[in-house]
């Protein structure tokens, strides 16, 4: 039987507590509040906490660990996702995957682990002004983290999913690598978006948390922090009540939460909701403003063989000759994946409906997909979007699509049929409501040159938000500075995506872990506690 560490530490003595189970108010006080439990609020959580701070983690989500999780698709998305996995953006052209539950998304991500591209980097220092964002500055924080999470490279040869990626490319001379992995003993499943059930996956749910709580922390789950309340310049309490699902109305019960200092970890969607329902000073009208996606468009494969994409690490194989071999400025640039195939994630993405439809799902276990993520952001033709509220109060992205996008979007579908053909593939169909089988890359490339690019259109799914609170140090172009901290409130700080001036052009897990973990550092050795006091 596989151990759970999660539920061991909660026998052992964790102060955990589920919110929508109270029945009555709740006041709780620490050093430090964080909001969220995902790769910024787990790796910030674990820093102060080592550092002898008392710390009160808030997460929306409920707390699920290895037990739970039986590689389940109909389980795993109501439980472990925002919106059941059916968040949208407000003109529904875009599905946003983010996680909901302890550790965040770092619990159903697929475990791809990148650095900032050097490229990224240099443009933020450039174009944003930040002092901090070079390589050398950076590095000691990647190396960090990289031996906290075992992130390292993959020695296990890849799935046929991903290899087809791999011997397309080559065949047309585009470089390919492996990718790395946060991962410690794998089993080699293929179910990761599930949770992992073997604690293989090294994420925040079986890391940073366990190390924060095993230090006094506290861990307040189902709880969604409704807003931040301010006296001058200065954060006086956090505002939350229980909630008792994805979508479910907050319980009748209020939690008050004081703390020397605030740290938003709720991600680039949640941040930005929850500085926009307090109403605190925003002078530039920045909070919400500049989010970005990776926008991902899918092509899809019937291979004369079979793929069984479902078997194996679900992304080891990528290719970014299609982001290297353009300026930053220039023409959207992509990223070349292989995502894992479950039936419902294949169900819900495949475009048409009736035969058209189960055409494609009997031909299942010959699938093979490629995606490619369109680097937004570098370009006065992709602002982005912007986070706004609902009616009550929850979070929406508006996300429009410009020529800009549209005209990358494109040229992905073409590079990805190109890579399938080039290995093999009997047919090609970029995911697209207009879109058909192609017999050959002739065929597929005529179709795609008069396919219309409109939202609604191309499928486009995206499992990375960027921006909303950008850090920079002129607070009429940021909201924080390059320490995490808000420019008009002295003890708030944000550490997720939203402090990302544009998106990253890789899979963001990996960057955040390393900007918390310097910003931690920093807030840790602001707040410690004076020699001699008790952690």
């Amino acid at each position: 039987m596989i151990a759970d560490p999660l539920r061991d530490g909660i026998a052992a003595g964790w102060k955990v507590i589920d919110a929508a189970a109270l029945d009555r108010d709740l006041a709780l006080e620490a050093d430090v509040v964080i909001a969220g439990s995902g790769a910024g609020g787990g790796v910030t959580a674990e820093i102060l906490a080592q550092a002898g701070l008392s710390v009160v983690i808030v997460e929306e989500g409920p707390l699920r660990s290895s037990s739970d999780f039986r590689m389940r698709e109909r389980e795993a998305y109501p439980q472990l996702y925002q919106e059941s996995a059916g968040r949208q953006t407000a003109d529904k052209a875009i599905t946003i995957l983010q996680g909901r539950s302890v550790g965040g998304s770092t619990t159903v991500n697929w475990t791809s682990s990148f650095r900032t591209p050097p490229t990224t980097l240099a443009h933020w220092r450039h174009d944003f002004g930040l002092a901090l964002a070079g390589e050398p500055d950076l590095a000691p924080w990647f190396e960090r983290m990289e031996e906290r999470l075992s992130i390292a490279p993959w020695p296990v040869a890849p799935n046929e999913n991903n290899d087809i990626l791999r011997r397309g490319c080559e065949k047309l001379g585009f470089p390919a690598a492996a990718i790395r992995r946060n991962v410690k003993g794998c089993w080699n499943l293929g179910y990761c978006g599930m949770g992992c059930p073997t604690n293989a996956k090294q994420s925040m749910l079986v890391t940073t948390i366990p190390g924060a709580l095993a230090k006094g922390a506290t861990l307040l789950h189902r709880a969604r922090v409704e807003r931040l309340v301010a006296s001058g310049d200065r954060i006086v309490s956090a505002q939350a009540r229980g909630v008792a699902a994805s979508g479910a109305q907050p319980g009748p019960y209020r939690i008050r939460l004081a703390a020397r200092h605030y740290v938003l970890s709720a991600g680039a969607i949640g941040s930005p909701a929850v500085l926009l329902r307090s109403e605190l000073p925003d002078p530039h009208e920045l909070v919400g403003k500049r989010t970005f996606l990776h926008p991902t468009v899918v092509s899809a494969a019937v291979m004369p063989w079979e793929v069984k994409g479902f078997e194996g690490a679900p992304q080891s194989i990528y290719s970014d000759h299609f982001l290297d071999s353009v300026p930053v400025d220039g023409p959207v640039g992509y990223k070349l994946e292989a995502p894992p195939l479950h039936p419902i994630l294949a169900g819900i993405t495949l475009p048409g409906y009736g035969t058209r439809h189960a055409a494609w799902m009997k031909e299942f276990a010959n699938l093979q997909v490629v995606i490619a993520l369109l680097r937004d952001g570098f370009h006065p033709g992709s602002p982005g979007g912007r986070v706004i509220l609902r009616a009550d109060g929850t979070p929406a992205l508006d996300y429009p699509l410009g020529d800009f996008l549209r005209e990358g979007m494109r040229r992905a579908y073409l590079t990805m049929a190109e890579i399938q053909f080039a290995a093999g593939a009997k047919t090609v169909m970029p995911l697209h409501e207009d879109g058909g089988p192609a017999a050959s890359w002739a065929e597929a490339k005529s179709a795609i040159a008069a396919l219309p690019m409109a939202a609604l259109h191309p499928r486009i799914v995206s499992a990375h938000v960027m921006g909303g609170c950008a850090m920079g140090p002129d607070a009429r172009r940021a909201v924080v500075d390059e320490r995490g901290r808000h420019h008009h409130l002295a003890n708030l700080s944000v550490h997720d995506g939203s402090l990302f001036p544009t998106s990253i052009g890789a899979n963001p897990q990996l960057s955040i872990y390393a900007f918390a973990a310097r910003m931690a550092a920093g807030l840790a050795r602001e707040l410690a506690p004076a020699p001699g006091r008790a952690g």
